[in-house]
């Protein structure tokens, strides 16, 4: 008999994989084309944490800016197979970029189905570079990953000794270790030398119990982003029109505004049955459920950023094209 807890590790590619070619290559590592598997990154640590029984799995390195539907699937499919297949597993750890990891534990935390702990984990310097965070990283996620108190709690991301859920989370840094935040409602716990604490819960539904399915979707709806600025004379929103969109987030003035060049061209597009969400550029707060929205038929993001909204927005469009049932969506999720 054995009291470890069994954690599978998917390793997808990202800084946290990347080797630089020197201690000094904090910018171009990427040029230097070597990349570790999950079986490397776990060679970064001196040893797993105590009672965590680390199973690493193959897979096909990923780059964070290339990654979209099919590898998004592939992840759900991996994360079913390891939970079906793998006896007495008590958590997943994915290594990832973490240009799009906000994005890639947003998915996941809307369509995977799995009921144990999944965890994303990436680094902000190299696995060699000299105080590379990789290591401290993936120690931390997978003794998140492992911890009882994880459960429940949807996709969770772990980076520089925090701890975020998918939902609320942001790369707010190019460079700097403490580049993740949940800028509304913060983070929802630490992981500290001795325990992993926990301060909160998320409230928005989350994996696995969500309504989208992923069986049969070979593509998502095509949704747009429009950033608001001043001068804006609705153009790109024109242009996403002609392209067919089905949806458009609009980056808005804060707390939810345009101009009216702006507001113009989004009556065009919900004239073209085109479903307008407004999101905000501000980097944190939400857009209200106001007069103008309403009166124009357009969604109101709550606080989720423009990259999150369209994301949710394509995933409504799979199942539903009424605007009541879309806006029920964004205030569930």
């Amino acid at each position: 008999m054995t009291d470890s807890r069994k954690v599978a590790l998917i390793g997808t590619g990202g800084t946290i994989s990347a080797v630089g070619s020197g201690p000094y290559d904090l910018i171009d590592y990427d040029a230097n084309g070597q990349m570790l598997d999950a079986a490397g990154v776990l060679g970064l640590l001196p040893r797993a944490p105590l009672g965590i029984d680390v199973v690493t799995v193959p897979h096909e390195p990923i780059s964070s800016t290339g990654v979209y539907l099919n590898e998004w699937k592939q992840l759900v499919s991996t994360c079913d197979e390891l939970v079906r297949d793998v006896p007495d597993l008590v958590g997943i750890v994915i290594s990832h970029g973490t240009a799009s990891m906000e994005e890639t534990a947003y998915f996941l935390n809307l369509t995977l189905k799995v009921r144990v702990p999944v965890v994303l984990v990436g680094s902000q310097r190299p696995s060699n570079a000299l105080s590379s965070d990789a290591g401290l990283n993936l120690y931390n996620a997978l003794r998140v990953a492992a911890d009882p108190d994880s459960w429940g709690l949807g996709v969770l991301v772990v980076l520089n000794d925090e701890i975020h859920a998918a939902r609320d989370v942001t790369k707010t840094s190019t460079y700097r270790l403490q580049t993740f935040s949940s800028p509304d409602v913060g983070l929802l716990g630490h992981c500290d030398g001795d325990t992993i604490a926990y301060y909160r819960h998320p409230v928005r539904l989350g994996a696995p119990n969500t309504e989208f399915d992923l069986a049969g979707l070979d593509s998502l709806p095509k949704v747009g982003i429009s950033y608001s600025h001043t001068g804006s004379d609705g153009c790109v929103i024109r242009a996403f029109i002609a392209a067919g969109m089905r949806g458009i987030v609009v980056a808005a003035f804060a707390p939810g505004c345009f101009t009216r060049d702006e507001l113009a061209a989004l009556r065009e597009a919900v004239d073209a049955d085109i479903k307008v969400v407004v999101s905000t550029r501000a980097g944190s707060g939400r857009v209200g459920d106001g007069v103008e929205l309403r009166k124009n038929s357009l969604i109101a993001a709550d606080n989720l950023n423009p990259q999150k909204a369209r994301l949710l927005l394509a995933l409504a469009l799979t199942r539903t094209a009424d605007l009541n049932e879309i806006k029920r969506i964004f205030v569930t999720y």
